[in-house]
């Protein structure tokens, strides 16, 4: 778990979803774990189930973290806010 250079800031609200995203946490019936990272997230970036990291390369600023063991939400900083543009499944080391 590397938090690169995520700010110091403890919490971070999310920007509202665009369509697509909304769409993907439907179709792959994700909503209550989207739910519930969302809740960590905007508490605490840091909170360790959330696994949130700066993604290779650093100098892109994307991030990511966890709803659950698959699937992982990408996002990036905008006017202090996270922005998550999509939700992958999480590749396996």
């Amino acid at each position: 778990m590397g938090y690169g250079s995520l700010p110091m800031l403890k919490s971070m609200q999310i920007k509202p979803l665009k369509k697509d995203v909304g769409g993907t946490i439907g179709k792959y019936s994700l909503r209550r774990k989207w739910n519930k990272a969302k809740q960590l997230f905007e508490t605490n970036i840091r909170h360790p189930s959330l696994y949130t990291e700066l993604l290779e390369p650093h100098w892109r600023g994307i991030y990511s973290f966890l709803l659950d063991r698959k699937y992982r939400a990408l996002f990036f900083i905008t006017e202090g806010r996270a922005e998550v543009f999509k939700i992958t499944k999480h590749y396996k080391k």
